[in-house]
C-alpha cells in the first residue's frame, strides 16, 4: 500500500484479530493496525479527531452492539468517512449480507479462508490491490 496510514480493522473475534495481524506482519507490516472490536468502537476511532484517518477498513459483519452493515451505514452517510475504503473480511457467504455491503459501495467482499496459507494469499492480494490503488485524501 501506497502510504503509510494505519488499517483498520474491526473485527470482535480475537483469533480472527490475531491471524490478519499476523498476516500483515507477514507481508512486510508497512501498516500499522488499528482495532475496533465493533462498528460502535470504529465509528469512536474514526471521529476521534486527534487520529490518523486510516487508508483502508477492513470490515467483519458478525459482531456485538453494531454490526459491519450498520457500520457501513453510518460511515457511508458521513461526508468526512464516506471515501475510506471498505473490505468486509467476514465468515458470511450469505448473499444478502453480500448485497446489503455493495448497496453501501464497499470495495471488496472476501470470505475469511480457514486454511491459514489461504488467508496470507487473500491479505496478499488485498495488499497488492490498494498498493496499485490511488487513494482519496482524507482529512
Amino acid at each position: 500500500m501506497r502510504n503509510f496510514k494505519p488499517i483498520l480493522l474491526v473485527e470482535d473475534d480475537n483469533l480472527d484479530a490475531l491471524t490478519i495481524q499476523r498476516a500483515i506482519d507477514q507481508l512486510g507490516g508497512a501498516h500499522s493496525l488499528v482495532r475496533a472490536k465493533d462498528g460502535e468502537e470504529a465509528l469512536e476511532y474514526l471521529m476521534d479527531a486527534s487520529a490518523q484517518k486510516p487508508c483502508l477498513i477492513l470490515l467483519d459483519l458478525n459482531m456485538p452492539r453494531m454490526n459491519g452493515i450498520e457500520f457501513l451505514g453510518a460511515a457511508k452517510a458521513d461526508d468526512r468517512l464516506r471515501r475510506i475504503p471498505v473490505v468486509v473480511l467476514t465468515t458470511s457467504q450469505e448473499p444478502r449480507d453480500v448485497s446489503a455491503s455493495f448497496d453501501f459501495s464497499v470495495a471488496g467482499y472476501v470470505v475469511k479462508p480457514v486454511d491459514y496459507e489461504q488467508f496470507v494469499d487473500s491479505m496478499r492480494i488485498i495488499d497488492q490491490y490498494w498498493t496499485l490503488s490511488e487513494l482519496p485524501v482524507i482529512s
